[in-house]
């Protein structure tokens, strides 16, 4: 039987640890995909690039303990979606054909008549020793390498690999999924000929943050590594090409490397900030401390869409405003781009987020220290003037307004959240502005386990507690209590901004580090340089 109509599989490989190792490739398959056959080993972030109505399946596979389903049961599972008419992503760890099986799941494809493409990945072989800083080959060190799995039947190991021609056929040899049999595999390769002094390196949980490595001669790498507390998912490398690690380590010498660090934006924004964090080696852990409800339909709501004409001003002073006044407009059935009045934004980010909702942006204050057109925009944008680039946020874009001037009797619109800041409404009021303020969303504190969250700051679980706004933060110390903000005071506090800093230094919880820019690549940027330079 064949497949139905489009149906089809596609094996994927996710790389080593890291999710943004995939190729470009691999990441349009998984947006595509209908459904998601995902080993143990595959980065849990990258199923969030599926489309929500993807079916996820753990098949479970890691080496080879033992699995929730049986390769059979795989590909009888492949097999039956895709003759359904789906598109079947099969996720794996590294890359599909090196130790992944892929070979057998293509094989059952072509025998059932379903279409099968491979994507590759990045091998751990490879990708897990680039991270611990060891080139599998180097012209000073090794012309050759050589990878085999540690067993290839858990009960046929002697008679499967052949360690006598392995331990001289190559100069560099990479053993995956050999944890297990480490102290065998090494001893097999002594008595086949290697020097116990032959340089070699455990690298445990290779492209994450939980990364850990271990170097040794080969005559006590399992005995050190036993005594370390490694286990799977490791790679073993023996070779003269250890020798370069103290000089090409880089991964586990990054100032975050390792790090717990609390992620308290709201669910949907904080990727950028996890992925940033990840890229810079820490383990983001996201813990939204705020919800974001919309508010559609109000009185307030709809005067100001019927009245849009008379607006020679629209002001945006956040992503979520913008996001969410965009919205109203589409409910009423108006147009973004036959608004009448000129759409300013507080920041890039601001701006970034009504430009994707379908907003004109066209005027915004330059960033800090810049200067004259520094906040240009692409598609027309201008910069209102150069003079406010240092300051910050809403205050900003109320100094480079006023300096700009004409706001004596011009009618603002200014969509917000519900209970916010009143800096740019009470500064345009002052100029002669008629201000009308429309709540488009209200911010409600996030449900989470306050009492797990102040064990956590207690047992110094967390590096470093991140916070994007001050009603973040203010849920946060409404559910850690008095005992949890002591403990908090022993890690990192990073906020987005001179508002968030202010919040927290209100809340008895004083920032150590304030992002330059309100943006996840300013804000690790301020984390890497504090942590940088502790001793």
């Amino acid at each position: 039987m064949s497949a139905g109509a489009g149906g089809r599989v596609i094996l994927v490989g996710a790389g080593p640890g890291a999710p943004d190792l995939i190729t470009l490739r691999g990441a349009r398959a998984l947006r595509q995909a209908d459904a998601v056959l995902y080993d143990e080993l595959a980065p849990r972030a990258l199923l969030g690039l599926a489309p929500p109505q993807a079916e996820l399946v753990n098949v479970g596979r890691r080496g080879h303990d033992a699995p929730t389903r049986s390769q059979r049961d795989i590909e009888a599972l492949l097999l039956r979606l895709a003759r359904q008419g789906k598109c079947v992503v099969r996720l794996k760890g590294g890359d599909p054909y090196v130790f992944g099986r892929g070979g057998e799941e293509a094989s059952a494809c072509r025998a059932a008549g379903i279409p099968c493409e491979v994507v590759p990945g990045v091998s751990s072989a490879i990708g897990a020793l680039a991270y611990a800083g060891i080139p599998v080959t180097d012209r000073r060190h090794a012309a050759s390498f050589a990878v085999v799995t540690g067993h290839k039947d858990p009960t046929r190991v002697r008679e499967q690999i052949r360690w006598e021609a392995l331990a001289r056929g190559a100069d560099t040899l990479v053993v995956l999924m050999g944890a297990r049999n480490l102290a065998e595999i090494a001893a097999r390769l002594l008595a086949a000929g290697r020097s116990g002094q032959t340089p070699a390196a455990l690298v445990m949980r290779g492209a994450t943050a939980r990364q850990r490595t271990l170097v040794a001669p080969l005559a006590e790498i399992a005995r050190r590594a036993a005594a370390a507390g490694f286990a799977a998912p490791s790679a073993l490398v023996v070779g003269e090409v250890v020798r370069l690690r103290p000089e090409l380590a880089w991964f586990e010498s990054l100032p975050l490397f390792g790090r717990r660090v609390l992620v308290t934006r709201q669910a949907g924004q904080a990727e950028a900030w996890q992925r940033a964090l990840a890229a810079a080696g820490a383990l983001p852990v996201p813990l939204p401390m705020v919800r974001i409800a919309p508010l559609r339909g109000t009185p307030e709501i709809a005067r100001a869409l019927s009245q849009l004409e008379s607006y020679g001003l629209i002001a945006l002073c956040s992503a979520n405003a913008a996001r969410h006044f965009a919205a109203c407009l589409r409910q009423a059935g108006r147009s973004a781009a036959a608004l009448p009045g000129r759409i300013c934004a507080v920041g890039p980010a601001t701006a970034q987020a009504a430009t994707r909702a379908g907003l004109p942006v066209e005027l915004l204050p330059p960033p800090a220290g810049a200067g004259p057109g520094a906040g240009e925009m692409g598609g027309g944008a201008e910069s209102v003037g150069a003079a406010a680039g240092a300051v910050p946020g809403a205050a900003g874009l109320l100094a480079a307004l006023l300096a700009r001037g004409g706001l004596a009797g011009c009618r603002v619109l200014l969509p917000r959240a519900a209970r916010g800041r009143q800096v740019l409404s009470r500064g345009l009021r002052a100029a002669g502005a008629q201000v009308d303020e429309i709540a488009v969303y209200r911010t409600e504190a996030a449900p989470f386990d306050g009492p797990a969250l102040c064990g956590q700051l207690e047992a110094g679980a967390l590096a470093a507690l991140t916070f994007a706004s001050p009603s973040a933060v203010r849920h946060f110390s409404a559910a850690v209590g008095p005992r949890g903000l002591r403990a908090a005071r022993a890690a990192a506090v990073a906020a987005i901004g001179p508002v968030t800093a202010a919040a927290c230094r209100a809340e008895g919880l004083p920032p150590n580090v304030v992002a330059a820019r309100p943006s996840a690549g300013a804000l690790v940027a301020a984390l890497e340089s504090h942590f940088g330079g502790l001793p």
